[in-house]
């Protein structure tokens, strides 16, 4: 028997209920807010983090299941609890991808959650693409999903130079102010209704790219790192006790692999179904043409990024599909799935073969996709570092940080080896060229 659960009806949202959003990406989620405002939602992105989300998540939840649920969950309801929010005019919203990721459970997990709170009265959206729930005031259109689609793009895009650059920069907090201008000047043209289309889409994007690359940088060589995992501790500083930030205090250049190639990774996902195991040829017509919309978008930004010599551009998803042919099957896409085992090649293949892989507690997929795939990798791509990090709420933030540290004393220790052995090699190619008889090297000789 389903859950009985309060539907969000047209009349809240025209009342003006508040929807609150869980955060995970700061810039990309920043943007959809604007987005949703924009089709009438009045929207709010949660920022409240701290040890009272833990406690609420870990009351409320039983604590076998994933750490993403107990902070997700947590967060709600640590919110609804602040005393901020009318709780007669509030819902929350909370994405379900209907795949076998307990992530399809957290809805119903939050309902169960917020009834033992007293709180069963508030209505939980589930946004979603696969039919598993609808709301009458809530609806993904053409136009919304179009929009949500500029946003990711420009948050990747954003969030691929900008880690690129602020390593480098001469000047500190430079990074972090254009960021902040990029933000202030996209929410303007998505309250104009500009910067949506392809063209607006596509200048906006090589401005982006050439204002980062004008910071004035420095061009010493760091250590790269490159994080994966799963998609919310990943990113989100509340799942990964604020692993960017650490990484930024250990003179370190990382990259995370952006949302985008996780939407298509999604997208994906529905058409090989529908090729296996037969389905709606509607359904299989329409992802066809958002998966051809979505890559129209990833080219555009990869485009912009290969403008600039300074930066490295992101791979392609089809390109990034094929570094896992043979290492793993594409059936395995529970969660992150194949993804998650190919983004570790394709950092590898960019330069990034330090990598750390964010392993939340509960979360199967992952450990089978990221912590179980290690020793192949190594035989696939020899060099690469993997270190897997669990996230846990009872695991200690100085043990996650000194395993990181660890891993980059080897980093650093095998990139001075590396540095070394390249300029001997250099030194014995140009000395057998010309065989120490030339004015310049008898000069150098001398010296």
């Amino acid at each position: 028997m389903p859950d009985e659960h309060i539907e969000f009806t047209r009349e809240m949202r025209e009342t003006g209920y508040t929807i609150l959003i869980p955060n995970m990406l700061e810039f990309h989620f920043s943007l959809i807010e604007k987005v949703l405002r924009l089709h009438g939602y009045n929207v709010e992105v949660l920022h409240n983090s701290g040890p009272n989300v833990m406690s609420e998540g870990l009351k409320y939840v039983h604590n076998d299941t994933c750490v993403p649920a107990l902070l997700v969950i947590g967060q709600f309801i640590d919110a609804l609890h602040s005393g901020k929010y009318d709780l007669n005019k509030v819902a929350l919203a909370i994405t379900q991808t209907g795949g076998g990721c307990r992530a399809s459970n957290y809805i119903h997990l939050l309902r169960k959650a917020l009834k033992k709170a007293g709180l069963g009265h508030i209505p939980v959206i589930s946004v979603n693409m696969s039919g598993l729930e609808s709301a009458s005031g809530f609806k993904i259109t053409l136009p919304l999903i179009r929009q949500v689609v500029a946003a990711l793009v420009y948050g990747d895009c954003i969030m691929h130079v900008s880690n690129q650059t602020r390593p480098y920069e001469y000047k500190k907090g430079e990074t972090d102010a254009r960021i902040e201008h990029w933000n202030e000047k996209l929410i303007e043209q998505f309250n104009q209704g500009h910067g949506l289309g392809g063209k607006q889409m596509r200048e906006n994007l090589n401005q982006i790219v050439a204002d980062f690359a004008s910071i004035e940088r420095s061009h010493e060589i760091k250590t790269r790192v490159g994080i994966v995992g799963e998609i919310y501790v990943k990113y989100s500083p509340l799942g990964n006790n604020g692993l960017e930030a650490f990484l930024r205090t250990q003179d370190c250049e990382y990259m995370i692999p952006g949302i985008l190639g996780f939407a298509l990774f999604k997208i994906d996902n529905r058409i090989e179904d529908i090729n296996l195991y037969g389905g709606n040829p509607f359904k299989k017509f329409f992802c066809t043409l958002l998966m051809r919309y979505v890559e129209s978008m990833e080219k555009m930004l990869i485009d912009a990024v290969s403008t600039c010599p300074d930066f490295v551009p992101p791979s392609r998803f089809r390109h990034t599909k094929t570094l896992v042919k043979d290492v793993i099957g594409y059936g395995s896409k529970m969660g992150e799935g194949w993804l998650l085992t190919a983004e570790m090649l394709e950092l590898a293949e960019n330069g990034y073969e330090n990598i750390i892989c964010t392993q939340p507690f509960g979360c199967l997929p992952n450990h089978i996709c990221g912590k179980g795939m290690i020793r192949r990798l190594t035989q696939v791509h020899p060099g690469i570092n993997i270190v897997p990090i669990d996230y846990d709420l009872s695991a200690t933030k100085v043990n996650q940080e000194n395993r990181i540290r660890l891993m980059l004393a080897v980093a650093n220790d095998a990139q001075a080896k590396r540095r070394e052995q390249e300029l001997l090699i250099a030194q014995d190619e140009a000395e057998q060229a010309c065989s120490g008889n030339c004015q310049h090297c008898a000069q150098h000789v001398g010296d």
